[in-house]
């Protein structure tokens, strides 16, 4: 397979336009209205320290074997092994199903009440499902195509911002409220709802195996969007927290759209935004899928690809069907904690993991060099976090990642590469 896409259209492109996705349209508003300036910004740092170092410990890991198709899980499956690459790997790939249904459900109520149409559940659920269908479509004609179209949508998102910051708000705040008032979200409620802002990262990572020199391109591309979208959420946080009174903020989640010089712009950018983040789940996904399946983790009928490029479709039907099931709930708030769960367990896991192979195994050693205090501050970080948010969501989580791993390592699935969780405890 022709591997054609470099730093900037492989990783960057489909990385950053799902950091600047659904939650900074359509929930960083509510986020600063419920947590106040100072809250709100502490939110974005907490959450972009789990993200900074969970894209350290990835690209690392990357750079020390050869990289090939299915993203993060091939990363860590050829130098951890099987059984712990399996493991994270399946959680990513239902987050990264999951969060396609975030997305198409974000577009879903942008487009309904842009149209004075009903966004009640059902008609969100129907609105979001023919979405998913033609996207899936999209999908299945070309990589290429639906790379390129990330272009004009990066050009979008671009445009929309500068209407919002050219904008002059009518809603103008008395004062500024640096936290949360009494009637407002608790700062846990809506670190849950922020979170799957950061976790776009992962998209370009996915998409390893169509990479010219992944080596490269991931660490660069990689950490690249991570700094660009901590930026914008900054400056936007503390945009809106000065020009929008907070009560105004907690309740109307098209904010943007009312204070933007040009509403069109910034519409064009919710539905880009969306909709290109959607797509970049749906492009990633069925290749973690896929990539699994070779490795005998995942039913063999997954490894299935078609054409020249081996495009995923089996997989893709199955991450179709996981989306739809999320769809299904209709609620974006509800979606987004379930995704920020499944999210902070992988990466979670994915800090540990980098720890202890700095740690335990003499032959690690990547190109891109990365202190090992990075994997144990990512890890500490995810698992307080999920301690904060749902200690009991954060044991299951913990239990049942660590059982699909000892089914793995029983069924003695090697590559020949290391585990180093056995070399730990040998």
């Amino acid at each position: 397979m022709q591997k054609k896409f470099g730093t900037f259209g492989g990783v960057f492109t489909p990385s950053i336009l799902t950091i600047l996705g659904v939650i900074m349209y359509l929930r960083l508003g509510w986020v600063v209205g419920n947590a106040g300036l100072i809250g709100a910004l502490v939110v974005i740092v907490v959450a972009h320290v789990i993200s900074v170092t969970t894209g350290l410990s990835v690209s690392s890991i990357a750079t020390d074997k050869k990289v090939g198709a299915g993203g993060v899980y091939y990363v860590l499956s050829r130098s951890l092994g099987l059984p712990i690459g399996g493991a994270i790997g399946m959680t990513l790939f239902v987050g990264t199903a999951l969060s396609i249904a975030l997305y198409l459900v974000g577009f879903s109520e942008s487009f309904l009440s842009y149209f004075n149409l009903s966004t009640d559940i059902n008609t969100v659920r129907i609105c979001g499902s023919l979405a998913l269908l033609i996207l899936s479509i999209i999908a299945l004609i070309s990589t290429s195509v639906a790379i390129k179209t990330q272009y004009f949508i990066m050009a979008a998102i671009g445009a929309s911002l500068l209407s919002v910051f050219l904008g002059d708000s009518p809603f103008k705040p008395e004062h500024i409220p640096f936290f949360g008032g009494e009637n407002s979200a608790s700062l846990e409620e809506v670190f849950a709802i922020f979170f799957p802002a950061v976790t776009g990262f992962t998209a370009g990572i996915a998409m390893s195996g169509d990479l010219k020199d992944p080596k490269k391109s991931i660490p660069l591309g990689t950490m690249m969007a991570i700094a660009v979208g901590f930026i914008v959420y900054v400056v936007l946080a503390v945009f809106i927290a000065y020009n929008v009174d907070a009560e105004v903020l907690k309740t109307d989640y098209n904010i943007l759209l009312k204070i933007a010089v040009f509403a069109p712009a910034v519409v064009a950018g919710i539905w880009g935004a969306t909709l290109s983040s959607a797509l970049g789940g749906i492009l990633g996904g069925p290749r973690i899928l896929q990539a699994m399946s070779y490795d005998g983790i995942t039913p063999k009928i997954f490894a299935k690809g078609v054409g020249k490029e081996n495009e995923p479709r089996n997989a893709l039907i199955l991450t179709v069907i996981i989306a739809e099931a999320g769809i299904l709930l209709g609620e974006l708030d509800v979606i987004a904690r379930v995704v920020s769960m499944f999210y902070l367990a992988a990466y979670g896991f994915i800090n540990l993991s980098f720890f202890l192979e700095k740690w335990a195994s003499s032959d690690f050693s990547p190109s891109f060099k990365v202190p090992q205090w990075i994997g144990a501050v990512g890890f500490i970080a995810t698992f307080g976090v999920m301690f904060k948010l749902d200690m009991l969501a954060m044991i299951a989580a913990f239990v049942i990642i660590m059982l699909i791993y000892l089914f793995l390592a029983r069924k003695q699935i090697t590559l020949g590469s290391g585990d180093v969780w056995q070399s730990v405890w040998s």
